[in-house]
């Protein structure tokens, strides 16, 4: 079978390494960047904007196709999956109006509050920066203010967090609506508390079908402080819970889910055919933070290195609107570190040469996955994203974080760094405290 991914970060090169695992796959890929670990596997590249939906679709054409899987959410936005189709392509991937779930902030709480799905928080949506500076002035409590779309996981600011008080809240909103940030309409929601947790699933005609749950690492440095990224890190547990998320709360997650592509089932009269990521937050309860409408970067990296079933085979039933099969997971605990170029989020250090010794990583027992690096005559360069993770996967989480930790001496770099407190007992433990003291218990 022949299949093209569109997207060149390591959730894509996950993603490929889990499609090539499946029998008789042909692997092509349209990507922005040379992405060495996509190349390798692929029988045919074009490297192009993603977003340029005529080229992916010419590309899937030139190439006789029969399934395309895109990875991140800008290409879904744009209308990839929508033009795929047109041109008699199945997509693995949400059409545009669905992903709008992702790409829109304020319809995915309108969305929400219509068909009464729980989790939802207080809110308002302003492209007028003196009414979202009113709204704010009369909100009880503290605030998050979002802008609606796309930033690429780096716009959301928090009160007590990024923002020191309610006049930093009034200028950053300002800030999101005048600069267009996001497209210029901005959210402001109830500061949510607590410990932030992915669930992601397969959801085809009308089915869903959950994985693992994940924690990540959204903020910069070690104990979790600094700058939200785009995700420094995230691990998982054997059981597909977390330590402080029980059976319970899980099934809640998945419920907001499930009830939520039956909105977008409703609402647009079209069937969400893709994957379906809500991140959420437990504190007195599980509350939504977002969905987005693809996997999580790098959550992507926990759940399909841990994979047991087809993906291609998953994939194409989603495609077609016909999800039958289990996915299944090996009951193994996952820990993911990116290594990154210093200042990435903010002013990131420029593009510099990189090596990768993956013999010794393959050696420490963990996986390799490249991110947002370029492959030029045999070398490797940064960009000003993020450049390499690695994956460990045992039967401890404590063993997994080992062998994590081990593989990342083996990428070196004069301006990398990464974080080494992510899937250790103590950052746990320190999470836990502050979720039972959140909770009175």
């Amino acid at each position: 079978m022949k299949v093209m991914l569109v997207g060149g970060g390591a959730r894509e090169h996950a993603i490929a390494e889990a499609l090539c695992r499946s029998e008789g796959v042909e692997l092509y890929a349209v990507m922005g960047n040379r992405n060495p670990g996509i190349l390798r596997l692929c029988r045919g590249v074009e490297i192009a904007k993603e977003t340029e939906v005529e080229k992916v679709a010419e590309a899937a054409e030139r190439w006789g196709v029969e399934l395309a899987v895109v990875g991140p959410e800008a290409p879904l936005c744009a209308g990839v999956a929508d033009r795929l189709e047109e041109r008699g392509v199945p997509c693995m991937g949400p059409r545009q109006r669905l992903a709008m779930i992702e790409g829109s902030k304020s319809f995915c709480r309108w969305l929400m509050s219509r068909y009464r799905i729980p989790g939802n928080v207080r809110y308002a949506s302003f492209t007028d920066a003196d009414e979202a500076a009113e709204f704010i002035d009369s909100f009880e409590g503290e605030v998050a203010v979002k802008p609606a779309g796309l930033t690429g996981g780096k716009g959301v600011k928090v009160m007590g967090e990024h923002l020191a008080d309610r006049e930093e809240a009034k200028a950053y909103a300002k800030q999101v609506v005048e600069q267009r940030i996001g497209g210029g309409e901005v959210v402001i929601e109830e500061k949510l508390v607590g410990e932030e947790f992915t669930v992601q699933a397969f959801v085809a005609g009308g089915v869903v079908k959950p994985m693992p749950a994940v924690q990540d690492h959204k903020r910069a440095f070690e104990g979790d402080r600094g700058h939200n990224t785009g995700g420094m890190g995230s691990y998982s547990m054997p059981d597909g819970l977390l330590p402080f998320l029980g059976e319970e709360e899980y099934s809640q997650a998945v419920e907001i889910i499930r009830k939520t592509a039956e909105a977008l089932r409703k609402e647009t009269g079209e069937d969400y055919r893709g994957v379906l990521y809500g991140q959420f937050i437990l504190g007195r309860e599980v509350k939504l933070v977002e969905f987005n409408c693809r996997f999580g970067d790098p959550e992507a990296m926990n759940v399909l290195s841990l994979l047991d079933s087809s993906f291609a085979e998953l994939c194409m039933q989603i495609a077609e609107g016909r999800l039958k099969s289990e996915p299944k997971f090996k009951r193994l605990a996952s820990v993911c570190k990116y290594i990154v170029p210093k200042g990435y989020g903010v002013s990131p250090a420029p593009p510099a040469e990189i090596s990768v010794d993956e013999a010794a990583i393959s050696r420490e027992g963990a996986l390799l996955y490249y991110a947002a690096v370029n492959q030029q005559d045999g070398r490797l360069y940064t960009t000003t994203s993020r450049s390499v993770a690695v994956v460990g996967l045992a039967e401890s989480l404590e063993e997994a974080e080992r062998i994590a930790e081990r593989a990342t001496s083996h990428v070196r770099g004069e301006h990398l760094y990464h974080r080494r407190d992510i899937g250790t007992k103590e950052l746990i433990e320190r999470k836990l405290q502050r979720l039972r003291k959140l909770r009175g218990e």
